[in-house]
């Protein structure tokens, strides 16, 4: 029966994480939280009874309270989920995303090879440590784990630190550890400020909004238009407010992409892997497939790009190759685009 310990249980991943933990009969699943004055458990209620979950206030950034958590508990696993995770917010919060993305992973590696070295761990990369960088096959572009990696953000370059990092305690010092670099993995526990997200939370509020108003939501040709919202006579609605459109991303649901990190560890030997679908899709993708969920075929008039979601430096293409993964691990995604928007979107109107 084991023991892993989950930096970062209340995020999406962290949340479908410990689900599947509890689900394979872990002995104890050991979630660490950042003491807060506002409760974030929500995506965890629903576990909170669970008597082999335990919750325990820690921050990564703390080597001190790290090292005392791993030496105390000798776990089997520590999954490492932790992060600022926004690439917008690391351009304007490059230091604490440098504490959290790059010094955090580093404490917790140190604190296994201090004090349990038996421990094996994961560590969440991320697609965008490749920037623009790609490689090319028979005239496709993809990226794998023999692409260069060439970060364009503070955040992917937080979190390429880390990936190495990762690399050298498992050469070095021989620990089991090992990193997924995760193309966008989504949910409909997804944060409402990413764009996936933003989407279809946006759609459903906007469909409430016309139903209170005895409007149809897909009859956007009955309502008048200014820059920046539509309206009738009495009642207004702003645009759904994005940035780039046409950026490409390699899209899947996180619940597949958690099991991959759970059968990461789960292997003979550590190693690095890149987990993905396989196929990349545009933002207006992702409007089109949403939208259509709600009979909107023409959402333009809905949208506004607003430059302030542009970020300084864009990624513009990902598209994963998890070709490794597929073959040592066994893993493949079973939700695909289309089923992963339809979840989202569904998700929302229901709440």
């Amino acid at each position: 029966m084991k023991t892993a310990i989950i930096f970062g249980i209340t995020g999406q991943d962290g949340s479908y994480l410990a689900d599947l933990l509890l689900e394979k009969d872990y002995a104890q699943v050991i979630g660490v939280i950042r003491r807060s004055s506002v409760n974030n458990t929500h995506r965890i209620k629903h576990l909170l009874e669970n008597k082999s979950l335990t919750l325990i206030e820690g921050d990564v950034t703390d080597y001190v309270s790290v090292s005392q958590l791993v030496q105390e508990h000798q776990p089997d696993e520590i999954y490492n989920l932790a992060a600022q995770s926004h690439v917008k917010t690391s351009f304007d919060q490059p230091i604490y995303t440098w504490k959290t993305n790059a010094e955090g992973p580093l404490f917790i590696l140190e604190a296994i090879r201090t004090y349990s070295p038996h421990t094996r761990f994961y560590q969440a990369s991320t697609s965008e440590m490749f920037g623009k960088a790609y490689s090319e096959r028979n005239g496709k572009k993809y990226q794998n784990e023999e692409t260069t990696l060439t970060p364009q953000s503070p955040y992917a370059i937080a979190k390429l630190a880390a990936h190495h990092t990762v690399r050298l305690y498992r050469q070095s010092y021989d620990i089991f550890a090992c990193s997924g670099i995760l193309f966008n993995h989504e949910s409909e526990r997804r944060g409402e400020l990413f764009v996936t997200r933003k989407i279809s939370k946006w759609i459903a509020d906007y469909c409430n909004w016309a139903r209170t108003h005895g409007l149809d939501p897909s009859n956007v040709d009955s309502y008048a238009f200014d820059e920046y919202g539509f309206y009738t006579t009495k009642h207004g609605f702003d645009k759904l407010a994005l940035g780039n459109l046409d950026a490409h991303r390699d899209w899947g649901h996180a619940e597949d992409y958690v099991y991959g990190m759970w059968l990461m560890l789960q292997q003979d030997y550590p190693d690095d892997y890149v987990l993905a679908t396989g196929k990349t899709h545009t933002v207006r993708d992702f409007l089109d497939e949403a939208f259509s969920h709600i009979g909107v075929d023409d959402w333009e008039n809905l949208v506004v790009i607003d430059p302030k979601f542009y970020r300084p430096s864009e990624v513009d293409y990902l598209l994963g190759d998890p070709t490794k993964a597929n073959t040592a691990l066994q893993w493949s995604p079973n939700v695909d685009f289309n089923q992963l928007v339809k979840r989202m979107v569904e998700s929302d109107l229901n709440v």
